[in-house]
C-alpha cells in the first residue's frame, strides 16, 4: 500500500508502520517520525515549491525513530535532537542532526549526510552510523565510550550505494547526488561509527562461518 501526504505531519507520524506500507511526505513533520517502524517506509521531503534548501533546514523533529525494529526511511532535510535513538533495525538516511544521534542504538543503520550535534553514539551498542563528516570536526562531538571510527570496507560500500540510490530516487536529495557522483572522493570523508563489542560478536561470527565453508570445501 503506498500513500501520499501533503502538509506538516504530527506527533509520531508513521508509527509501528508495517512491512508493505508506504507513506510519502511532502513537507514537514513532528517529533517521533518513524517511532516503533515495523517494517514500513517512510519518506520525507519539503515541498517542491518551497525555495528553502532542505540540507540547511529542519524539516522534521526530534527522537526520530525511537524503538524502531526494522523498515527504511529517507529524509530529505535535517532532523532535530536523539536522532535514532534506541533504534534496533530500521535503515535510515538524514542530510543533518541534532545532539544525542544515535543514543542507546541496539540495531539498524543510519546515514548521516551531514553535521551532527554533541554527544553522538552515546550509550550505542549495536548497528553501524556513518556520517559525512566534510568539516573534519565530527570527532570532536562523538562519545566514543562504546564505540570506534572504523575504515569503510567494500561491504560498506555497497551498503552506502545502495541506500543513497534510493534517497535520490525517493526523495530528489542533491546531497546524495553529489556524493553518488564522487562516491570515491566522498567515501573519503565518510566516518564509520561501530559499536566496539557489537564489532566482536560480528568478527567472531564471522571466523566460525568461514570454519564452516573450509570444513564443508574439505568434504
Amino acid at each position: 500500500m503506498q500513500v501520499k501526504f501533503n502538509g506538516s505531519a504530527g506527533q509520531s507520524f508513521g508509527a509501528f508502520l508495517t512491512k508493505g506500507v508506504y507513506f510519502e511526505v511532502e513537507g514537514d513533520a513532528n517529533d517521533y517520525w518513524g517511532k516503533g517502524l515495523s517494517g514500513g517506509t517512510l519518506v520525507l521531503y519539503p515541498n517542491r515549491n518551497a525555495t528553502i534548501v532542505p540540507e540547511e533546514n529542519i524539516v522534521v523533529g526530534n527522537v526520530c525513530f525511537y524503538g524502531a525494529t526494522s523498515g527504511e526511511s529517507y529524509i530529505r532535510g535535517l532532523a532535530g535532537e536523539r536522532f535514532c535513538v534506541r533504534n534496533s533495525g530500521a535503515k535510515v538516511v538524514v542530510e543533518g542532526i541534532g545532539d544525542h544521534g544515535c543514543e542507546y542504538m541496539t540495531g539498524g543503520v543510519a546515514v548521516i549526510l551531514g553535521s551532527t550535534g554533541r554527544n553522538f553514539a552515546a550509550g550505542m551498542s549495536g548497528g553501524v552510523a556513518y556520517v559525512w563528516d566534510k568539516s573534519g570536526d565530527f570527532q570532536s562531538k562523538l562519545n566514543a565510550e562504546l564505540v570506534d571510527l572504523d575504515p569503510i570496507e567494500a561491504e560498506d560500500r555497497a551498503l552506502l550505494k545502495e541506500m543513497l540510490t534510493k534517497h535520490v530516487q525517493f526523495t530528489g536529495s542533491e546531497v546524495a547526488k553529489a556524493f553518488l557522483a564522487n562516491f570515491d572522493a566522498s567515501l573519503a570523508t565518510m566516518v564509520k561509527v561501530m559499536p566496539r563489542d557489537y564489532k566482536a560478536v560480528l568478527q567472531k561470527r564471522k571466523a566460525q562461518e568461514q570454519q564452516v565453508t573450509l570444513a564443508a570445501e574439505a568434504v
